[in-house]
């Protein structure tokens, strides 16, 4: 049996998933920094600070003048505001559902037992962001000022099937703009120079910069144009997400990316974004898995598994900076971004006592 209390874990896990959080709604980002705040505060003995960067306001534990670990999280969500009203949080047996309660809201409870548990919690920092899932774009310095101040790193992201994850790819996210020419589309249309069919040309030519081979995809994904039915468009976009096991893999593409030529005369391309995260690769978690191992073995659970996720997470910072980064520490559970998404309590007990453990193993000094 965990060492945690389950009603308190269900409690905090409900009043959090219902304060919604999307990345945009600062008062939802405020409130819910405040309710976390009342646990970790407690936890560790010291008052969390809000640090706010571009806007963005991001919330820190400093563990001390030298933390020995850094647990990282993100409070932010891609759920619009009214999802939780829409799809309120729900508990059927050991099944939590709601926005928000895999990616990664359960982490956090987590998180916040987690050093209630652990005997070392005050050489502990803890950084929860609020620009996660739009590519950490003001938290990034905060993330690896923290992660280098630690050295070791847990992420509370969420488990792939109850696995840790050692490798992730990483990422590069561009807006491809296509500026042409308007005209009527009855009268004279001729004289349009259309954006909307050159943006055509290049979605269909982009997947072709991916590699299936190494594991690299390109992917147009959000687009737009024009400004009326009668109106040959004079601009249009797409927002394309590139993925890659290697760095150089992410330099190729943007080699490429910023190499694109016009299929249509007289318009004109305008590129911007870039490589975002750089990949996690397996050697920054080996050491820290190991002690994830030796701690399930102690408590008598089930070993750690270990994989590795095409998905990128704050982690990908954490490991380029080279601090010994273990990521996917949450619960086992599915469905993130998505209308189904769940946990399983069960789980989120066991993490509970994992993470303690791993804490205490790091910041008892053994392996600092």
């Amino acid at each position: 049996m965990s060492a945690a209390d389950p009603a308190r874990v269900l409690a905090r896990l409900e009043e959090l998933v219902t304060a919604e959080t999307p990345t945009d709604y600062g008062d939802g980002i405020a409130a819910a920094q405040r309710l976390v705040r009342s646990w970790i505060d407690a936890a560790v003995g010291a008052h969390g600070e809000v640090e706010t960067v571009g806007g963005v306001a991001h919330l820190l534990w400093r563990g001390g003048d030298a933390p020995e670990v850094l647990l990282l999280g993100h409070l932010d969500t891609v759920f619009p505001l009214g999802t939780a009203r829409e799809r309120p949080y729900r508990l059927d047996g050991d099944r939590a559902t709601g926005p928000g309660v895999f990616d990664m809201k359960a982490g956090i409870v987590i998180m916040a037992e987690a050093l209630a548990l652990a005997a070392h919690s005050g050489k502990v920092a803890v950084l929860l962001t609020s620009d996660e899932e739009t590519g950490s774009a003001t938290s990034r310095g905060l993330i690896e000022r923290e992660a280098a101040r630690a050295g070791s790193v847990l992420v509370l992201e969420p488990s792939l099937d109850g696995a840790v994850k050692v490798a992730r790819r990483g990422g590069s996210i561009y807006r491809l703009q296509v500026h042409g020419r308007a005209a009527h589309a009855g009268l004279d249309p001729w004289e349009g120079r259309s954006a909307l069919t050159e943006l055509a040309h290049q979605v269909l030519s982009l997947p072709a910069l991916a590699d299936d081979a190494c594991g690299t995809t390109v992917s147009p994904t959000v687009a737009s144009a024009g400004t009326a039915t009668n109106v040959i468009p004079d601009h249009a976009e797409v927002k394309i997400d590139v993925r890659a096991w290697t760095m150089g893999e992410l330099e190729r593409v943007d080699a490429a990316m910023r190499s694109l030529t016009t299929f249509t005369p007289d318009v004109a391309l305008e590129l911007s974004g870039g490589i975002n995260r750089p990949p996690m690769e397996d050697d920054s978690s080996r050491e820290l898995l190991v002690i994830a191992r030796e701690v399930a073995a102690r408590l008598g659970q089930a070993p750690v598994e270990a994989v590795s996720a095409g998905g990128a997470s704050d982690g990908n910072f954490t490991a380029a900076v080279g601090a010994r980064t273990l990521d996917g520490l949450g619960p086992r559970g599915g469905g993130a971004h998505a209308v189904d998404e769940w946990i399983s309590i069960a789980s989120m007990l066991e993490r509970i006592d994992l993470v303690s453990g791993i804490i205490d193993e790091i910041a008892g000094g053994s392996t600092g």
